[in-house]
């Protein structure tokens, strides 16, 4: 005997893996409208006159730890500290994780990253606090305020 199909899943029955990467697919779709939704709409962006972007992030720690920074300050890797090419040093920005939306506060105290594909360096704390330890990069949404 064989299954009954409702007439409104007819001919929709996918093959075996095409669930997977429709919903990979559907995953990226909302993602991308997700950053630029937030990119568009935020209200921090607006205030402080300087756009939010999205792009990679990575971190570093204890291997640079005391070492002076371009703003003067000895770096502390458990500080909630970044680096970015342009930003005013001591600018504060909130950096959201967009795979798990986690965010947090940082303030710009160094220049970096000097990796073309990076937008933002984050101090071991703040990518902590990220949850982006272990995979090393995320991709984010700054904000500065």
């Amino acid at each position: 005997m064989m299954p009954t199909v409702p007439f409104w899943a007819r001919g929709s029955i996918s093959r075996p893996g095409d669930d997977a990467a429709r919903r990979t697919t559907l995953w990226l779709a909302a993602g991308g409208l997700a950053t630029v939704l937030l990119a568009w709409c935020s209200p921090a962006a607006a205030d402080s006159g300087i756009p939010a972007q999205v792009g990679h992030a990575s971190w570093y720690g204890e291997e640079f730890a005391s070492r002076l920074t371009a703003s003067g300050q000895r770096f502390d890797p458990q500080k909630l500290t970044g680096a970015h090419r342009t930003l005013p040093l001591g600018c504060k920005v909130r950096v959201t994780n967009l795979h798990n939306g986690r965010s947090v506060l940082v303030t710009i105290t160094d220049r970096g990253p000097f990796r073309p594909q990076r937008e933002i360096d984050l101090s071991y704390g703040a990518a902590r606090l990220l949850g982006m330890l272990r995979r090393g990069v995320a991709d984010v949404l700054i904000e500065p305020l």
